[in-house]
């Protein structure tokens, strides 16, 4: 029924569009070059990155109550002046390529995880000390890979609250969370995190990520973990052992709502549908061409979290402390960085030819790639950039034929990638699960750090051990 309904939607598209909006194949699409672009052009992305670090200190209630028109007004900071410099057309353009290529998509996928993870509830209780602790993040590492970093986090940052709702000290275990399951667990395969995704489109075999990326991402694992487990020791006996009421349930420890287990792996099905199908089908509007793939892909998922909805008992959710705000949070926000961040892409798309020309110049040396430099470039723009068009730059930047890469280049190739799905755990924006999570633990009472109190927690842990990886693999 969804799929028929397609060119009805594509014919209300067309109606509402301005003049020229083509439901086919289009060869005068607008132009744009990000050479010609200033680094001025960035400021309403910069400005929307300090909103969210710095209105909820200043302003908590007008940030809670109003952090939707925050991020709607600086999308239009950036949209307004390209508008009546570039033209109405091309700012028409632009935004519907953000919208229908990136931000949709990217919603609806972070909506069904969001929907179908948030309907498996873990019956009976575990309390949450420091053993069970670690054994969840070590659990929750092991799972993203093979079920994204999004579907893992979804899954498992319920339980984890809930296991240490009687803890004083639980900042750290969400912070550790987002280090470990959201982001780093998801080294090992292109199902794990989108960088690695795209660079399984462009040719990189399935399984070169999990041979190569294994070493750096169990070195990375392993040693937070035992900082983890020593840190919350620490607290654990500063608290006094703390022992949660009692309780008497009658639930045993088991899984409820196990069909969305089912549902969690037709998310992943639907995800590579999309990369294997290609039928060679396109819709195009107003230039864009929205591949038929993609469209089928998003109906599937959009019918999955539907079926999770009617499957899952109200009652379980309930008891799962399941909300919505968390995804309205994540949807209104995202929607302004997506806008505001489309001339910072298209600078780094730009390359040596752009306003970061100086950025990208310092991963050569006399023709030679610094790995050392692919690592912590691609690293640090994907912690506050979109990590998978930044993986693409990176990757074509370093030739971008994937065979070459995998057997003349390799150390290159894993540079790139470990650096995009690794330092995604720098910033709550470097990664979609990070906001998902804090927006989650603060509606179940955790006072999460700040915007730079976050940075403070990676640049104090993550980044010495992002420096060791450097020393063994990239020196």
């Amino acid at each position: 029924m969804a799929v028929r309904a397609i060119p009805a939607v594509l014919a209300v598209l067309a109606a509402v569009l301005p003049p020229g909006t083509a439901l086919a194949a289009d060869a005068g699409a607008p132009h744009f070059d990000g050479a010609v672009l200033g680094g001025l052009w960035a400021a309403p992305f910069a400005c929307m990155l300090l909103s969210i670090a710095i209105l909820p200190l200043l302003a908590p209630h007008f940030w809670h109550h109003h952090f939707g028109k925050v991020s709607a007004f600086w999308g239009l900071a950036f949209l307004v002046p390209f508008a009546i410099t570039f033209g109405a057309s091309l700012a028409v353009y632009e935004v519907l390529h953000t919208l229908l290529l990136e931000y949709i998509p990217f919603i609806i996928l972070l909506l069904a995880l969001f929907t179908v993870a948030g309907g498996v509830r873990l019956t009976g209780s575990l309390v949450g000390t420091p053993a069970v602790n670690t054994m969840l993040l070590a659990i929750g590492t092991v799972l993203a890979s093979w079920m994204g970093t999004t579907g893992a986090a979804m899954l498992l940052i319920r339980p984890l609250l809930r296991a240490n709702a009687h803890r004083k000290y639980k900042v750290h275990s969400v912070v550790f969370f987002i280090f470990l399951v959201a982001n780093i667990g998801g080294s090992l395969t292109p199902l794990g995190d989108p960088p690695l995704f795209l660079g399984f489109l462009k040719g990189v075999s399935f399984f070169w990520t999990t041979v190569h990326m294994l070493p750096p991402m169990l070195l990375v694992s392993v040693l937070l973990l035992a900082v983890f487990l020593a840190l919350d020791t620490v607290l654990f006996g500063k608290e006094g052992r703390p022992v949660p009421p009692r309780q008497d349930t009658g639930e045993k420890l088991g899984l409820e709502g196990g069909v969305n287990l089912l549902l969690l792996a037709g998310v992943v099905g639907a995800v590579l549908l999309s990369g294997f199908w290609k039928p060679g089908v396109e819709f195009t509007v107003y230039h864009v061409g929205v591949e038929l793939q993609n469209v089928v892909r998003d109906v599937i998922l959009l019918a999955i979290a539907g079926l999770s909805l009617k499957l899952t008992d109200s009652e379980s959710r309930i008891r799962n402390d399941f909300s919505w705000g968390p995804i309205l949070e994540v949807a209104k926000l995202f929607a302004g960085i997506f806008v505001s961040m489309i001339p910072a892409i298209a600078i780094l798309k730009a390359g040596e030819h752009g306003a970061l020309r100086p950025v990208i110049q310092m991963v050569t040396h006399d023709g030679q790639p610094v790995d050392v430099m692919y690592f912590w470039l691609a690293g640090l723009l994907s912690s506050f950039l979109d990590n998978a068009p930044t993986y693409l730059v990176f990757f074509n930047t370093a030739g971008g034929d994937a065979m070459r890469l995998m057997h003349d280049m390799p150390r290159t190739l894993l540079a790139i990638s470990a650096g995009a799905v690794f330092m995604g755990a720098n910033t709550y924006i470097g990664n979609a699960p990070n906001f998902m999570v804090r927006s989650i633990a603060e509606e179940q009472g955790v006072k999460m750090p700040s915007f730079f109190g976050y940075m403070a927690w990676s640049c104090g842990i993550l980044v010495p051990s992002f420096a060791l990886v450097t020393l063994v693999f990239f020196m």
